[in-house]
């Protein structure tokens, strides 16, 4: 983001607005922010131009595609260095089942999210994918029962 780009209350109003329906018209978003049509727009552009704003993205329900089971998988390298680190990074981004993955401080040195169609299908991406890895050390596996909680907006 330009560090010279401020946020006003109606920019936080328009982001928390797009966050809910990236979709919405301009002229229904301007209205509910107080603002004018050529206005909001403006904001918009000036918003992405900031690097506030990415891509706009639609929802899908898991359950619906067949990826109804959330695994969070604790990940242990075999090594800490440049090259098998970025290895690893290259083979999570080319693996559709891994939805998210964060470097982690502490004990394990990734945590991810692995999306599934069931047990069985963990279980074969875990052992033919995920620990054939030459840098992979360990995993653990932790299965979602139920999710209490999910969003992708952020707090403004």
């Amino acid at each position: 983001m330009k560090q010279d780009y401020q946020i006003d209350a109606i920019d936080r109003r328009i982001i928390a607005i797009l966050q809910a329906d990236a979709a919405i018209p301009h002229a229904q978003l301007a209205e509910q922010v107080g603002a004018s049509t050529a206005s909001c727009w403006r904001r918009i552009k000036a918003l992405e131009a900031a690097g506030v704003l990415t891509r706009a993205v639609r929802l899908v329900d898991p359950a619906k595609v067949d990826r109804g089971v959330n695994v969070l998988c604790n990940i242990r390298m075999r090594s800490h260095a440049r090259e098998p680190r970025s290895a690893f990074e290259t083979f999570v981004d080319a693996c559709p089942e891994i939805v998210e993955c964060f470097s982690m401080s502490g004990e394990w040195d990734y945590l991810l999210r692995v999306v599934v169609a069931d047990v069985a299908d963990y279980n074969q991406f875990l052992m033919h994918t995920l620990l054939a890895q030459p840098t992979v050390a360990g995993a653990a596996s932790h299965f979602a029962l139920s999710t209490t909680k999910y969003t992708t907006a952020l707090p403004v």
